[in-house]
C-alpha cells in the first residue's frame, strides 16, 4: 500500500512540476490594440502612436454618454493607455465648482 501511495505522489509531483514550469505566454493569445466597455478602457500604446487616442477613447464613452477620465499611461512598447468612462450629472456645467460668501 505504501509504495502505491508514493508512485501516486511521486506521479503528482512530475505532473506539477512538467505544467509549472511552463511559462505564460501572452502572444498566444494576442490582446487588439483597443479594448473597452462601458466603464472604461485600453489603448494599446502603438495604436496610440499612431491615430489620436483621446479622440478614440472620447468617442468610446459617448456611445455611452460618458465623458473620459485617463488613468495613466505605460510609455513604451507593450505599454497601454488606460481611461474610465464617467457620468457627468445634469446641470454640471451650468453650475458653479464652488461658491465664495
Amino acid at each position: 500500500m505504501r509504495i502505491i501511495a508514493a508512485a501516486g505522489l511521486l506521479a503528482g509531483l512530475v505532473f506539477l512540476g512538467g505544467t509549472a514550469s511552463q511559462s505564460a505566454r501572452a502572444d498566444i493569445l494576442p490582446v487588439p490594440p483597443f479594448k473597452g466597455n462601458d466603464t472604461g478602457g485600453i489603448i494599446a500604446y502603438s495604436m496610440a502612436t499612431q491615430v489620436d487616442a483621446r479622440q478614440v477613447a472620447v468617442d468610446h464613452c459617448a456611445r455611452y454618454g460618458k465623458v473620459v477620465k485617463f488613468l495613466g499611461v505605460q510609455a513604451y512598447e507593450g505599454g497601454y493607455i488606460s481611461f474610465s468612462c464617467r457620468w457627468v450629472p445634469y446641470g454640471a456645467a451650468d453650475r458653479p465648482i464652488r461658491t465664495l460668501y
